[in-house]
């Protein structure tokens, strides 16, 4: 299914029919408190199989407690920075301008700038770990000692720990743009902030200060460990599921400390938050692993995968008891779903294509004939999907650079590292975008400066140099993007949802369950973005 079918957003200008387009009414019933939690990887029948082999788990009892939505959908590309956008912003790339999280945007001068006056526009926007000051240290370069367990009095402000000079720059300004800045709308967190009420979120790279919203400071305490830090054993700590199970559990007890009525470091007694919560990384990682194998045959969570379930679902039950005993279980909502889901789910689906061959290839031939233009591929970002953004934009380029991903073919890898052919780059040849085809399939104009020139999806590759990954997400195959959506809350009875859903519409059901105006969003006002429906 193509983007645009997938987008709410969409529903008043082109007629479609999602769940809950058109519907301006909200609930009657009103939480204190919205616990928003993202299981990143976890897809739809991750969690039914789950629930159905684990019955007196912490997710059955929510699914037995509230709405169910079956066919919930991230937006494509499915990356966790325009996942985590859509679900607090209630907009899609076009609108937010987050394509993913290391893009290109046009408009920019690139890191370093000085001289802004001559300084030719084009620049890429990391919202990674490169941008922290120390990318090695858990606190991204904040100083702290006793690392990695002294965490927990990092600073509730990431911007703290960006290095300017790492950041794109604004011509107007000549000043580095912030993330928070880079985002075009404001987010949940901008609302609920300006209507006097607390705000906390915990996630896994400074560069999440993106969540703050245009303009300011609106999260008050923005909990952001470094997960690709070394950790305690000397390689990031997604190299190892244990190490990104300990990672969690750093998240995990800020979320519970913010329970209690205190600061992600448990050290200040300061409110509940009004809207708060956190990433998990240790299912997404168990996807990733070679060493664990993912997911059967019969697509199954292997061993590895199902003990990083299991942690997590341990996880909500420790912040489900912590808000029993504060005596806010009957106060608060709780959202749980994915920022992205991962693919492929089937071993014998996988193929792993190194990009880099195919990308250098087309930029020499264009070279060879368009000497002023050495590098066609300005920027490109290639995980389970294509996304390039050219240097020339001419339709001769990007017509040329479409036909060109489509001839090229090799051999890549097979999930056991055995040679496997590939054709037309490992893309899906009926999900190839370039030009002004690119821009109307993610609904943007053909003038938008950060829309990419290409994007072509795939069906089970990996982009990869290496072996060291089997599953990647970024894509546009439901297993990307169908992922889970529980809402647990005051008024709402056990029910399942079939229509299908956008997680955009996640934004504004949260700002109605907290009794304010979803119309505040900027993205759910351009995009008539619907709460959740029944």
């Amino acid at each position: 299914m193509g983007y645009r079918l997938a987008a709410a957003g969409a529903c008043a200008v082109m007629g479609l029919a999602v769940a809950g387009c058109g519907n301006s009414g909200g609930s009657q019933q009103r939480d204190q408190h919205v616990l928003l939690l993202s299981i990143d990887g976890m897809h739809q029948s991750d969690l039914a199989d789950y629930v159905a082999a684990h019955q007196d788990s912490a997710l059955a009892k929510l699914v037995a407690r509230g709405a169910q939505y079956t066919d919930a959908r991230v937006l494509t590309p499915a990356d966790s920075f325009p996942g985590t956008v859509a679900m607090i912003t209630g907009g899609s790339p076009k609108t937010t301008g987050v394509y993913y999280d290391d893009t290109w945007a046009r408009d920019l001068l690139p890191a370093g700038t000085k001289d802004c006056a001559t300084a030719k526009k084009g620049a890429q926007v990391p919202l990674t770990e490169e941008i922290d000051k120390n990318t090695d240290e858990l606190d991204g370069g904040q100083g702290l000692s006793g690392l990695p367990d002294g965490v927990m009095a990092m600073t509730d402000d990431p911007s703290s720990v960006l290095d300017p000079a790492k950041l794109p720059v604004d011509p107007a300004t000549c000043k580095p743009i912030s993330p928070s800045d880079y985002l075009k709308v404001n987010t949940i967190f901008s609302v609920v902030h300006e209507a006097g009420q607390r705000t906390a979120w915990a996630d896994k790279h400074p560069a999440y200060q993106v969540m703050n919203g245009r303009g300011g400071h609106s999260i008050d305490d923005l909990f952001t460990p470094e997960i690709d830090s070394k950790s305690p054993k000397g390689d990031a700590w997604t190299k190892d599921a244990d190490q990104t199970k300990r990672y969690d559990t750093y998240k995990a007890d800020a979320i519970v400390n913010e329970i209690k009525g205190k600061d992600h470091s448990g050290a200040k007694q300061v409110g509940v938050p009004a809207v708060f919560g956190m990433n998990f990384q240790a299912v997404s990682v168990s996807q990733k692993l070679p060493a664990s194998k993912g997911y059967s045959v019969d697509g199954k969570p292997g061993a590895l995968l199902s003990a990083s379930l299991d942690f997590v679902d341990q996880q909500i039950g420790r912040f489900v008891a912590a808000l029993d005993q504060a005596g806010l279980t009957d106060k608060t909502t709780i959202v749980v779903t994915a920022k992205h889901g991962q693919s492929p789910i089937r071993p014998d689906a996988l193929t792993r294509v190194d990009d880099k061959p195919i990308i250098d290839s087309i930029n020499k031939e264009w070279a060879a004939t368009h000497p002023q233009t050495p590098k066609l591929i300005a920027h490109s970002i290639d995980d389970a999907a294509i996304l390039w953004w050219l240097a020339d934009r001419s339709p001769d380029a990007t017509a040329f650079a479409k036909r060109k991903l489509l001839e090229a073919n090799g051999t890549g890898t097979d999930i056991n590292g055995n040679p496997k052919p590939f054709t037309a780059s490992g893309v899906d040849t009926g999900q190839v975008y370039a030009g002004a085809d690119a821009a109307t399939y993610f609904g943007a104009d053909a003038n938008d400066t950060r829309v990419p020139d290409i994007f072509a999806g795939t069906v089970g590759t990996v982009y990869t140099a290496g072996k060291s990954k089997i599953a990647e997400h970024g894509g546009s195959s439901p297993e990307d993007r169908h992922v889970p959506l529980l809402v647990v809350g005051s008024g709402i009875a056990k029910h399942s949802v079939s229509e299908q859903v956008s997680m955009t519409q996640v934004a504004p059901t949260i700002l109605d369950r907290l009794g304010l105006d979803p119309q505040k969003l900027d993205a759910v006002k351009s995009e008539h973005t619907a709460i959740l429906p029944s």
